[in-house]
């Protein structure tokens, strides 16, 4: 059986637990109030003992931890995306390619120096090339280093002139660079796409990127993205990439009931 990762902090919760469980189990145990200190010391020498005897409790217990623990920060995502689903799919602080008025939207936030943010790009690109009623929603989420906040600021920036395809067009480019990718690569680029760089250098110091970054940086942490690649479809969050299956599953999910599973 794999044991799955657990923080000190957990440790000590479920330790926590088992000695209460325990506690609560053994009748003979006084109300707490009433507890003396050499009745405690001699509860907690029963309680050592019998973790020592039986170790597998505290396994049992971290186990079910993890479960319940999973369970409500996915509670909790779905509650966030429910109320802040304007945001999430139709702010106007995004960039949408694929087809806007798509009948299924996928969210991405992603990061230009994420590797597996460039390893999902294939498969984004193809969903879109197989789908003509898919709409993707990219929203820049810079979170590994300087360079990525700099790439973002120009891609922001670009919004104003890249549409749609060649948007797309754009952020696979410099998505797909080798090497670190910032401020420098994002330039280059749009002049190589026929960009006007002096309305970007304008628009680089406008309103629009810090809002949306800041906006970005709220959704990100309502919905507990620790990372990237993260993805919305439906009211289901992901943190982590998916490949082309999964992706399209959830996808067609969605368009069949609604949600990411119809099971």
């Amino acid at each position: 059986m794999t044991i799955p990762y657990f923080s000190a902090r957990s440790l000590l919760t479920a330790a926590a637990l088992g000695l209460s469980l325990i506690i609560g189990a053994t009748s003979a145990a006084p109300a707490r109030a009433d507890v003396t200190a050499p009745q405690r010391a001699d509860i907690e020498a029963v309680i050592h003992d019998y973790l020592l005897q039986h170790p597998e409790i505290l396994r049992e217990a971290l186990t079910e931890l993890d479960r319940k623990e999973k369970a409500q920060e996915a509670a909790a995502r779905i509650s966030a995306v429910s109320t802040q689903k304007a945001t999430i799919f139709d702010s106007s602080h995004q960039a949408v390619v694929g087809n806007p008025n798509g009948t299924v939207t996928l969210v991405e936030f992603f990061d230009y120096n994420c590797g597996y943010c460039k390893q999902s790009l294939a498969d984004i690109g193809q969903l879109i090339k197989n789908d003509p009623n898919l709409r993707v929603v990219l929203k820049d989420f810079p979170i590994l280093s300087p360079g990525s906040v700099e790439a973002s600021h120009i891609a922001i920036a670009l919004r104003s002139q890249f549409k749609g395809d060649k948007y797309w067009q754009f952020h696979s480019r410099l998505l797909a660079m080798r090497g670190a990718i910032g401020k420098a690569q994002a330039l280059a680029l749009a002049k190589d796409m026929g960009a006007d760089m002096v309305q970007l250098a304008r628009d680089t110091e406008s309103d629009e990127v810090r809002s949306s970054l800041q906006e970005v940086a709220v959704l990100a942490d309502s919905l507990a993205l620790t990372g990237t690649p993260s993805f919305v479809i439906g009211q289901d969050v992901v943190v982590g990439a998916l490949g082309y299956d999964e992706i399209k599953s959830k996808l067609d999910s969605v368009r069949k009931c609604g949600k990411v599973s119809c099971g």
